[in-house]
């Protein structure tokens, strides 16, 4: 982790992928809402990863404190200026989502973004987004029976949606050469001296 502050060139891109994320997620939306219409409830949760990776990629690229928190926040807002049905709660879920990642980025004190970090990341995402859920939907409603496999989907849809597609994602951006000179990039060289 670099103890400089953040530079224009990382605030931008960070940027960028919140208004491109958003987009996506708001067409992730649809993908949800006919899967739903055909799968049923747990559909949520089988494809809620996706709606973490901003937070993945942002955090992998950029490697500093807050990259994933504000990488999905962004992208919430960029949902809310389209025109989300979900509305002003949906910076709430931002913030909760990129707040899971970002714990566990914190955790490794913003020093780890290999695979298993990104995929625990994707999880922490999860276990947050969860979190959040049971308080504003009322899971404890629900009978265990379905709380327990919802869980456990949701939390695999972070590693492997979230973050291993995330670093897929990152790993492929950082090959075309359009992230050298940011912290992926001398962090990869620095492993390969």
């Amino acid at each position: 982790m670099s103890d400089k502050g953040w530079t224009l060139r990382e605030l931008l891109i960070v940027a960028v992928l919140g208004a491109v994320f958003g987009v996506l997620y708001l067409g992730w939306g649809q993908v949800w809402l006919i899967a739903q219409a055909i799968f049923g409830a747990v559909t949520m949760d089988v494809l809620m990863g996706f709606w973490f990776i901003v937070s993945i990629i942002a955090a992998a690229i950029i490697r500093k404190p807050g990259a994933a928190l504000l990488s999905e926040f962004l992208a919430a807002l960029i949902q809310v200026l389209l025109g989300s049905p979900a509305g002003l709660l949906l910076l709430v879920t931002g913030l909760v989502q990129g707040a899971g990642a970002e714990a566990v980025f914190a955790a490794t004190r913003w020093r780890r973004y290999d695979l298993p970090v990104l995929m625990l990341a994707g999880a922490g995402a999860a276990v947050a987004s969860f979190a959040y859920t049971w308080i504003r939907f009322d899971y404890g409603a629900l009978a265990p029976g379905l709380l327990v496999p919802m869980f456990s989907l949701r939390c695999l849809s972070g590693a492997l949606l979230g973050g291993l597609l995330g670093h897929a994602v990152t790993e492929a951006l950082h090959k075309t050469g359009v992230l050298s000179g940011l912290a992926i990039d001398r962090d990869k060289r620095l492993a390969r001296a």
